[in-house]
């Protein structure tokens, strides 16, 4: 982050609000804001103006030797991830997107703060060391922390590092094992907060080893004038990867990470600041889909993305995707479930989305895990089919590919790595836009074949993709009509 950002704190009529400045964030009221064009993300297709990001460092090594327990899914080289993510950054930059970084912000807060999120970390473990020694123990790790450099407390904060204290007659008297827990998934910010038109709420993460980097998010947030509305609690679980703004709707992911009572405390908190909440019920509870946002994803107002597993599952499939649909009359602050158990494919298309496939080879490449950050306009992740990248051309999307191919193997791609804290704000009338119809007839040598990959009959009106009949001349392999 560069100097001269930090955030001053106004107020306007009791609210506390976000405006861009040249330099970033900056807290002056919600006429101010309004003024920028900005606010917290109503839609997530709308132009993305501010985002927070951790480039990964040293905390990714002890993932990487042992991946599955670093919640990882395979190895990858730590040095390559981070100056992948260096780049990504780069790319958004390139687009008028303003950066923050963790790693940016704490070398910016107060030393007393980063001291107490550094304390929580640094553990002595004095469980075989005699008790009349416990108290000095103590006393001898705070005045450690004193001392401590913000450097070295930052690396505290990444590495929680652990120094199992043992007695001894040599030397010093003591001898230590020094054990490290860090936070080697920091870097899929995401997951730690969720930001609707309310505000930011920090999540409550399913994975133990994961709940301290809540901490880090929230003074981030403090840091640049945003006070978090709400921290989810108690038997409440909420992860970023599985909320989706969308006008006046949210969609919110129910399955491995999220559970029920978190989406109870969103709701009675007010904090989604949407009309309409769509509950998504994951059946399948698979970890390479283990947030809504790793097999469904939104473009724009009228299109989105879906797994072919879930776009073509039938009922009893365990893809087979539902949703409870729960509303509230504008202006008021309960919700009542209006619907339950509606098929989500379903749900969708009577939204007005029209449904562009992920297929199972480009789904494993993270293909759905992309960042849309305007209209039509995503970063997704590099090296997908020609086949779907025809079908992204067809509907009118410009996609700036990344090449992520170690980040991607922590289990999250653009979209995980992503919290975007401000966006265009969100007009319903100014928002594009529809696939333009086409007179493309259908020749012998094509079949039609609609976005979930059924053959068309004909007799619908429908989007479709020719494809060439085999053993019939070439035609216009993936061509995208309106029938």
């Amino acid at each position: 982050m560069k100097q001269g950002m930090r955030a001053a704190i106004l107020t306007c009529c009791g609210r506390v609000a976000l405006i861009v400045s040249a330099w970033g964030l900056s807290v002056m009221g919600t006429k101010a804001q309004e003024a920028a064009g900005m606010s917290y993300p109503q839609a997530e297709w709308s132009q993305a103006g501010d985002i927070l990001m951790h480039t990964p460092g040293q905390e990714l090594f002890n993932g990487v030797i042992h991946p599955s327990a670093g919640l990882f899914e395979d190895y990858f080289d730590v040095d390559k991830a981070a100056e992948e993510h260096r780049g990504y950054i780069s790319m958004l930059e390139a687009n008028g997107i303003r950066v923050h970084t963790v790693l940016g912000i704490l070398n910016e807060v107060g030393m007393d703060s980063l001291r107490a999120i550094a304390e929580k970390q640094l553990v002595y473990d004095i469980s075989q060391i005699p008790d009349e020694d416990a108290g000095k123990t103590e006393e001898y790790r705070q005045e450690v922390l004193s001392k401590m450099s913000r450097a070295d407390l930052i690396r505290c904060i990444f590495l929680q590092p652990t120094v199992k204290l043992s007695k001894t007659d040599n030397n010093t008297g003591y001898e230590a094992q020094y054990i490290q827990n860090p936070l080697m998934n920091l870097y899929f910010t995401r997951d730690q907060s969720i930001t609707t038109p309310q505000g930011h709420v920090i999540c409550h993460m399913n994975s133990k080893q994961r709940a301290p980097e809540t901490d880090i998010i929230a003074l981030c947030y403090e840091h640049l004038g945003l006070k978090p509305i709400l921290r989810i609690s108690g038997e409440g679980r909420l992860e970023g990867g599985d909320y989706i703004p969308a006008g006046n709707i949210a969609f919110i992911g129910c399955g491995m990470r999220t559970n029920d009572e978190g989406i109870r405390q969103l709701m009675d908190a007010d904090a989604f600041g949407h009309d309409t909440i769509v509950v998504v019920r994951d059946h399948k509870l698979w970890q390479m889909q283990m947030h809504l946002d790793t097999y469904f994803n939104i473009i724009d107002k009228d299109l989105c993305t879906l797994v072919g597993s879930r776009l073509n599952a039938q009922p009893g499939d365990p893809e087979y995707s539902t949703c409870d649909v729960w509303a509230r009359k504008p202006g008021t602050t309960s919700y009542a479930l209006w619907r339950q158990g509606v098929p989500f494919v379903e749900y969708i298309r009577g939204r007005g989305f029209n449904i562009i496939p992920i297929d199972y080879d480009d789904e494993m490449h993270y293909a759905n895990n992309f960042l849309t950050i305007a209209p039509r306009h995503i970063m997704a992740v590099g090296g997908q089919s020609e086949e779907l990248q025809e079908r992204f051309r067809n509907a009118g999307v410009t996609v700036e590919w990344i090449p992520l191919e170690s980040l991607i193997d922590g289990y999250g791609a653009a979209h995980c790595m992503t919290q975007v804290l401000q966006r265009k704000t969100y007009d319903p009338d100014k928002t594009p836009t529809a696939v333009q119809g086409m007179n493309v007839p259908v020749t012998e040598h094509q079949q039609a074949y609609r976005l979930n990959g059924t053959v068309a009959s004909g007799g619908k009106r429908d989007i479709l993709i020719l494809h060439p009949v085999k053993g019939g001349a070439q035609g216009r392999h993936g061509k995208k009509i309106i029938n």
